[in-house]
């Protein structure tokens, strides 16, 4: 998941270069992330020097951002964080509902790994008062967590064997906190929209039926700490099956996809998107062409490591074969200046610009 800087991490300096670019063309100062996640991208352009806002509606996400987007690193110093990492690392290790449903039930940690990070969890609730420390907190924790698990990058599933990892020991770490302000929002991104403010809006929107909340449920979980209901072998929290988003839904996402752009309030926007998406590309096109000039970029990216391994059942025989391991992703700029569409198009051999308003 997180791997903080996450699974499509080589994707991260070409969609910088491309905010990079627009900011050449026309100064960008604001940056809203709708639809933040692991933080990854957020991040990349707060160590570029914009002033970043980071929203999402899942707890996860927005821990994450509030440490690697909002928290200033002159306030939270590697010396002033250190030794609460060290107190909660030296810490006894306890064996409770996290561990016995996410090492016993499901396999998704090592049990000496699982009773460390639920007694780790639980300790740093004594540091609530600072709301941004336990954010800091909370994000090495869960970046040490990322490293010692044994999936193939999201939760939908664990593996049948122990991966590799998983046999190593949780190492608590200083998050890479950035100097400088930003701000971290936890709210449905509709309703962001049409509340947020920049010169600049990107959107990573599900693209398909994969929720991110149930690809990264245990994350959830270790951040609100809540102990909920599961259900299936992957030990799913139960509200997966309750918090839809309209852009996991075939038959929803067009409409939301349209109340968005109609709500943002910037002269730019950057949409991420993939071929394994609902949308053709064309339509991506027609549903910006209303909003400005557009141009179109697109890379190969190798698929997820679940894909290219292969489709197993819960008894860990395989079932189904790889159809592709590549696809394609877009990036689908709009601009309410020409010259910005014009620029990047100029600028890449791939990029396919549209007519715009």
């Amino acid at each position: 998941m997180i791997k903080y800087i996450g699974s499509k991490r080589a994707l991260i300096p070409w969609i910088v270069k491309t905010v990079s670019r627009i900011d050449q063309v026309t100064p960008l100062r604001r940056v809203v992330d709708l639809f933040s996640g692991s933080a990854r991208v957020g991040h990349a352009l707060k160590a570029q020097g914009f002033y970043v806002i980071a929203n999402d509606h899942n707890a996860y996400a927005h821990v994450l951002a509030q440490a690697l987007i909002g928290a200033d690193a002159r306030a939270y110093p590697r010396s002033k964080i250190q030794p609460v990492l060290e107190r909660l690392a030296a810490l006894k290790p306890k064996a409770g509902w996290f561990t016995q449903t996410y090492c016993v039930k499901a396999r998704y940690f090592q049990p000496r790994n699982g009773a460390r990070i639920e007694a780790i969890r639980e300790a740093i609730e004594e540091y609530r008062a600072d709301p941004t420390l336990r954010a800091i907190l909370l994000t090495s924790l869960l970046l040490a967590a990322d490293k010692v698990d044994s999936t193939t990058g999201v939760q939908m599933a664990y593996l049948k064997r122990w991966a590799p990892r998983a046999w190593n020991e949780l190492q608590l770490a200083y998050p890479p906190l950035l100097p400088g302000p930003g701000e971290a929002h936890l709210s449905d991104a509709l309703e962001a929209a049409g509340a947020l403010e920049g010169d600049l809006f990107y959107l990573d929107p599900p693209y398909n039926s994969h929720s991110y909340l149930g690809n990264y449920h245990v994350w959830e979980t270790l951040v609100r700490f809540d102990s909920p209901t599961t259900y299936g072998v992957a030990q799913k929290r139960s509200d997966v099956r309750e918090r839809k988003s309209p852009f996991n839904s075939k038959k929803e996402a067009r409409f939301a996809l349209e109340r968005l752009l109609a709500r943002i309030k910037a002269p730019h926007l950057v949409l991420s998107f993939s071929d394994e998406g609902f949308f053709r590309p064309e339509e991506i096109e027609a549903l910006l062409g209303g909003w400005g000039f557009v141009v179109r970029l697109c890379r190969t990216h190798r698929r997820y490591v679940g894909a290219r391994i292969g489709i197993y059942n819960p008894q860990g025989v395989k079932v189904g074969r790889v159809s592709h391991t590549q696809n394609r992703e877009f990036l689908f700029v709009a601009s309410q200046k020409r010259a910005v569409a014009s620029a990047l198009a100029e600028e890449e051999p791939t990029a396919k610009l549209a007519p715009g308003r």
